[in-house]
């Protein structure tokens, strides 16, 4: 009896031996995680510092551009109350102060009744400036290309009209004259022939054409210089 119980102690404690071995084996055999190794990690380079940029330095204020001189013009006229023009703008009646102008070319218009219009391109200067116009005077200044015909065939040349007369100055050849308008006897034009005559107070006769057949040239030339002869007489414009 004793030795069954014995013998049954040795097997019981036996068996917890081997149980305990059997459990430390276990334990030992299962895989613990490995915890990797961690990097060092590189720090950033400090930046390095900003250069501060220097301001730009404060501009001076601008000078304003110099204002031009004006420009100052006396105008005056041989006919009393002539309307003054500038650039098509009225500025009064002569005679005139016309104060303020702006240097540089303009037109100057002036006009009186009963009387041609006259019409000017001026250089308006700083300071002032003195203009006087003459409607009473008799202002003629035309020339006109022509051919000229005569007792043995024609020649060509330049009419010339001035307040002086006419005069006539060919290319070649001794046929040139001149008359006075006072020793006019004769002018006028046929615009259906396209000619130009003249006589003067002691018989002589001279006939002009155009070179191109052109009446109308003829035309203007006859009425500027009629104009100019009429006011030499005294007659109105």
């Amino acid at each position: 009896m004793v030795t069954r119980l014995a013998l049954a102690i040795t097997v019981l404690c036996a068996v917890v031996a081997g149980s305990g071995v059997l459990f430390v084996l276990s334990r030992r055999s299962v895989v613990e995680p490995v915890t990797p190794a961690r990097r060092p990690v590189a720090s950033a380079p400090a930046a390095a510092p900003v250069a501060s940029r220097p301001r730009p330095a404060a501009r001076a204020p601008e000078a304003p551009a110099p204002v031009p001189e004006l420009g100052t013009l006396h105008i005056d006229a041989d006919v009393e109350g002539a309307l003054v023009f500038i650039d098509r703008k009225y500025l009064g009646v002569t005679p005139l102060v016309a104060e303020g102008l702006s240097p540089g070319t303009h037109l100057l218009n002036v006009t009186a009744q009963g009387f041609d219009g006259i019409a000017e391109t001026i250089d308006i200067e700083p300071g002032p400036r003195e203009l006087a116009f003459r409607f009473k005077e008799v202002r003629l200044d035309a020339n006109l290309a022509v051919v000229h015909p005569h007792r043995l065939g024609s020649c060509q040349g330049q009419l010339v009209a001035t307040p002086d007369g006419l005069r006539y100055e060919p290319t070649e050849g001794d046929h040139a004259f001149s008359v006075s308008l006072a020793e006019l006897d004769l002018f006028q034009i046929d615009y259906q022939d396209r000619n130009l005559r003249l006589r003067t107070r002691d018989g002589r006769q001279y006939d002009f054409t155009d070179p191109d057949g052109n009446a109308d040239r003829l035309f203007v030339f006859h009425r500027d210089v009629d104009k100019a002869r009429q006011r030499l007489a005294g007659g109105t414009n």
